[in-house]
């Protein structure tokens, strides 16, 4: 298959504000192509359940980063199909969390619609999980031993993360630190492996390959404070769930960490142990969003931002290279 080269994109980007996927659009092309049959079962109703919330939408962040980050990494053609099926892996990874993250949490809504959990049930739904997981560990055999043990070592992780989030649920006091641990595991574990498998398989030097893991934590982080500042912020059509949710069931998110350390009545409210509803939602609300707040936050998510573009900024110059700063920038840049 013919893959567009830097050289070919350089004169169409010339003018325009980069656009990362675009950078690499026959590769996640034939990502989405192959993610789809993957999604297809023996059962029909596991399929159903599968394209039902794969084929909603969703960024395909995950693919998208480790496609730059191999093509950034010199990676060539003859190898792509590997970092393709890396990020396809990943992809189904994320999508059966998202799928068992809605029977933890009872989520009724995602990507804008009804969740799987909401229109199918708890069996349906975890059973579709259990498949994703598979069907992504199926691609992960193809892989070198030490790839897919970092595979195994990131789902580790987000099922110890999702335990901690539920023991700091309704916290009244929840520690900053342990909120960076929460999002490492649940959030910033794939990408961090994303960073270290897309890297590898360019086949740099072990330096570079730690800068990539590194990055990939920094680019996960930072994705995950955004994304809770849009939960308190809004609106419900851009974000695809209902604004304050991660309020309501007592979610120790970003704002609520920082607001929770400096004001007792929002303390008081979360300890009540109870789904915060009416007029008490209202007021907590109120609270996180208070300008200083969300300054405090945005500050944070622009530091690992700078981070970030520090790590990249040891890779050899190239359009990949713009096009994950831009992919980074992108993050703290969508709409807060």
């Amino acid at each position: 298959m013919k893959r567009a080269k830097a050289t070919e994109l350089s004169e169409s980007c010339a003018s325009d504000a980069i656009i990362p996927a675009r950078l690499v659009q026959d590769d996640l092309a034939t990502t989405e192509k192959r993610l789809g049959k993957l999604l297809d079962s023996n059962e029909s109703i596991i399929s159903e359940i599968c394209h039902y919330l794969v084929d909603a939408g969703g960024k395909r962040l995950r693919p998208t980063f480790m496609l730059l980050v191999y093509r950034a990494c010199g990676g060539t053609d003859e190898g792509v199909d590997f970092a393709i099926d890396a990020g396809i892996a990943l992809e189904l990874i994320h999508s059966a969390t998202l799928l068992h993250d809605d029977i933890v949490d009872g989520g009724m809504l995602r990507r804008g619609k009804p969740s799987a959990f909401a229109r199918y049930g708890f069996g349906p739904s975890l059973i579709a999980g259990d498949y994703l997981f598979c069907r992504a560990f199926e691609l992960c055999s193809r892989f070198k031993e030490h790839m897919i043990r970092t595979a195994a070592e990131a789902c580790i992780e987000l099922t110890e993360g999702e335990v901690m989030e539920g023991r700091m649920r309704h916290n009244a006091a929840p520690a900053y630190d342990d909120y960076i641990k929460v999002i490492t595991r649940k959030t910033a574990s794939l990408f961090r492996a994303g960073g270290k498998v897309a890297s590898d398989l360019a086949g740099v030097p072990p330096k570079t390959i730690e800068a990539m893991t590194r990055l990939g934590l920094t680019m996960g982080l930072a994705f995950q404070m955004v994304d809770d500042l849009l939960d308190v912020l809004g609106p419900e059509e851009k974000i695809g769930k209902p604004v304050g949710s991660d309020l309501r069931e007592g979610i120790p998110s970003l704002p609520v960490v920082l607001a929770a350390a400096k004001n007792p009545n929002l303390r008081q409210m979360i300890h009540s142990g109870t789904q915060m509803e009416g007029a008490a939602f209202d007021r907590a609300l109120a609270i996180l969003r208070d300008p200083a707040i969300i300054a405090e936050a945005r500050r944070l998510a622009s530091e690992q931002v700078a981070i970030a573009r520090g790590l990249i900024s040891s890779l050899k110059p190239s359009q990949y290279r713009d096009g994950l700063a831009a992919l980074i920038d992108d993050q703290i840049d969508r709409e807060v």
